[in-house]
């Protein structure tokens, strides 16, 4: 009866969990990647809002930046606009050489070195945390604008149960939390482009005026502060609305989610996304200076342009209201690129052995829910630690992007310059890149001195841990690597002085499932464990491997039948081995994204064809146990042993030590 009981809450729980984050993908539907892929006009929701959604914050920060001398805001206007342009040219050329994504990882890394790849990489992890953080403290303060102070005390708990929101609906999959977001993003297109066109066409009259205070702004402060002041004041408030343009990268980093021609498609995004970002942020400035706001306690700057651009329409309030509401859900929306990019970020470094090799495997929803997990956890605490401060964030978000920005178009540079024997156009094409690159580093240089001690070394400092980890991790994965490189020294040629057996399998001999991975020196280990420790006592073998698709994989069929094609050649060659051995062979394969499910099911499979079957499985064991080892390394061995006994299928674990 509680057996029964158990079985009903496990299936009542299962069902549950369905719901919540959806049923599993199926691998082998041939219009799965189609079904996944996003249209340009779905990327330009996903990944781009993330760049249009910091027009709610960038020009703010520009604006004030100004202080007395706003003026300068027309200039500020068509520098913002060109800037937006010129960096989002340059990452339409890294889309193109770097078809498959990764961003500003891929890039450092193939053109300028791991060492450089681990810093972008580290960076942009620490990026994207923020921009979680400040999409969803932004888009707070927005809606928030409009609610009586007293209540701003609930701003961080309502925040932390957006980013809760966020998790579950992108651990149900990237294209559905996309679909289910993109009536917010075009609502939020369709407002703003009324409120700025309005603003600024019911204003004309107001251009020839400001043309003529920039005029006798710049005459009267070259007398007071010179040109050298007026230009440092200029670049200050330039590299301080720096963060107007820190979601540009996101696109080139998040191509393998886009539908096929990828390049076509993430370029086309790439030009919706700089288009929409310079109109809205340049024409935001021309309003700020047109109609000469001043910041109001509790209120945005666009809260308090909407309020007197709507103040004498019919229902003027609300009309205003939807428009900075439909901001706060964009940047909702912008927290999107954070949980999409990030853990893509995360996978690309955990292949490479930076990041624990968890964080690039998919769930059954085919999502990196690992990575998903943990960037939405630091999200939540950066929220506490900030107390939501969108200042205080802004300052933190914009020094990390622009590491990776100028590591970005260093690394084009070097790439262009080494071509240009090959690429006609390459000086075209290099001088955008240092075109991007001197704007880069200089409002990473400001940003940084100016904002260092008001939270800007904060950054610097977990970014530096964060790569001190990486290099932690690197390091025991190297160790590792060795120690299995000398089990594949030794045992991968030795002779061999059996009679090769080619009977079939008899179904009623006793039969050993070896789970294996690659062909190397672990699997063979594993085997001559079983030989020499059970000898004479099995007389087929029978090797199993689970084609696991993981993010470095999951990025076309073509990619998912080369993995099939590579782990069938490996079984093909153990078998060749256990008949030389002198054992009647066999192999079994499954395609999965979770291996302990795909072994678990194909090993009782297996079972009931030969139920005189003992289940092998090795597992790497270290002379000393570190807390950190079950986190690096994982425990799938023991996950299939519970699951295998409790389904009364005996599984031993042969150990297989290395020297680390």
């Amino acid at each position: 009866m509680n057996l029964e009981s158990g079985k009903n809450d496990s299936s009542m729980l299962k069902k549950v969990v369905r719901a919540i984050f959806g049923a599993p993908r199926q691998l082998k539907d041939t219009h799965l990647f189609h079904k996944m892929a996003l249209i340009p006009v779905l990327a330009w929701v996903g990944l781009g809002a993330d760049g249009l959604s910091s027009s709610a914050y960038g020009p703010e920060e520009a604006f004030k930046a100004l202080g007395s001398h706003t003026y300068l805001a027309l200039l500020l206007a068509v520098v913002m606009g060109l800037t937006v342009f010129i960096i989002s040219y340059s990452y339409s050329r890294i889309i193109e050489h770097f078809p498959h994504g990764g961003g500003g990882y891929i890039v450092a890394t193939h053109l300028l070195g791991e060492k450089a790849g681990v810093v972008s990489g580290s960076a942009l992890l620490v990026d994207y945390v923020m921009t979680i953080t400040i999409s969803i403290a932004s888009g707070v303060d927005a809606v928030f604008s409009y609610l009586p102070v007293p209540y701003h005390t609930f701003k961080v708990p309502f925040a932390c149960f957006l980013i809760v929101i966020l998790i579950v609906l992108n651990v149900r999959g990237v294209k559905e939390s996309v679909t289910v977001m993109a009536p917010i993003f075009m609502v939020f297109v369709a407002s703003h482009i009324v409120m700025l066109i309005y603003g600024v066409s019911i204003h004309a009259d107001r251009f020839a005026p400001v043309v003529s205070d920039l005029g006798s702004g710049i005459h009267h402060d070259v007398s007071t502060i010179g040109v050298i002041g007026i230009l440092m004041l200029f670049m200050r408030a330039y590299s301080l609305g720096g963060g107007t343009y820190t979601g540009i990268e996101a696109v080139s980093n998040g191509l393998q989610i886009m539908r096929e021609p990828r390049v076509q498609t993430g370029k086309r995004t790439m030009l919706y996304m700089a288009t929409s970002l310079a109109f809205t942020s340049s024409l935001i400035l021309l309003c700020y200076l047109f109609l000469a706001l001043k910041p109001v306690e509790g209120m945005t700057l666009n809260a308090v342009l909407a309020d007197k651009l709507f103040s004498n329409w019919p229902m003027g309030h609300w009309v205003a209201f939807v428009t900075i509401f439909s901001e706060g859900a964009l940047l909702l929306v912008a927290a999107q690129a954070g949980f999409v990019d990030g853990p893509r970020v995360m996978s690309n470094m955990a292949i490479d052995s930076w990041f624990p090799h968890r964080f690039a495997a998919l769930s059954v929803r085919l999502t990196m829910r690992n990575g998903i997990l943990l960037m939405g956890m630091s999200a939540i605490g950066l929220l506490f630690y900030t107390g939501g401060s969108v200042g205080m964030l802004v300052v933190m978000y914009s020094i990390n992007v622009f590491i990776t920005f100028s590591l970005s178009q260093l690394g084009m540079s070097k790439f262009f310059i080494q071509r240009r024997k090959e690429d006609p156009q390459w000086f075209r094409h290099l001088s955008v890149h240092l075109v991007g690159l001197v704007l880069c580093v200089t409002i990473l240089v400001v940003t940084t001195f100016e904002k260092f001690a008001e939270g800007g070394w904060m950054t610097l400092l977990i970014t530096s841990i964060v790569i001190w980890v990486c290099y932690l991790i690197k390091g025991h994965y190297t160790k590792v690597r060795q120690g299995i490189a000398d089990l594949d020294n030794t045992l991968l040629d030795f002779p061999i002085n059996h009679t090769y057996n080619s009977e079939p399998l008899d179904h009623n001999e006793s039969t050993a499932i070896q789970l294996v991975s690659g062909y190397g020196g672990f699997g063979v280990h594993t085997l001559l464990s079983i030989l020499t420790t059970f000898p004479r006592t099995y007389k087929n073998v029978i090797f199993v491997s689970v084609a696991v698709v993981d993010s470095g994989s999951f990025k076309g069929a073509e990619e998912v039948e080369a993995l099939e094609a590579s782990v069938k050649d490996g079984l093909e060659r153990y078998v060749e081995l256990a008949r030389r051995l002198g054992f009647a062979a066999e192999c079994r394969m499954e395609t999965a994204t979770d291996v302990v499910e795909g072994a678990t099911e194909l090993c009782k499979l297996i079972h009931e064809e030969y139920p005189r079957s003992t289940v092998f499985t090795g597992q790497l064991t270290f002379r000393l146990e570190k807390f950190y080892h079950r986190m690096l390394h994982n425990e799938t061995a023991f996950a299939i042993q519970r699951r295998l006994q409790w389904d009364g299928l005996t599984t031993v674990i042969l150990p297989i030590r290395v020297r680390t």
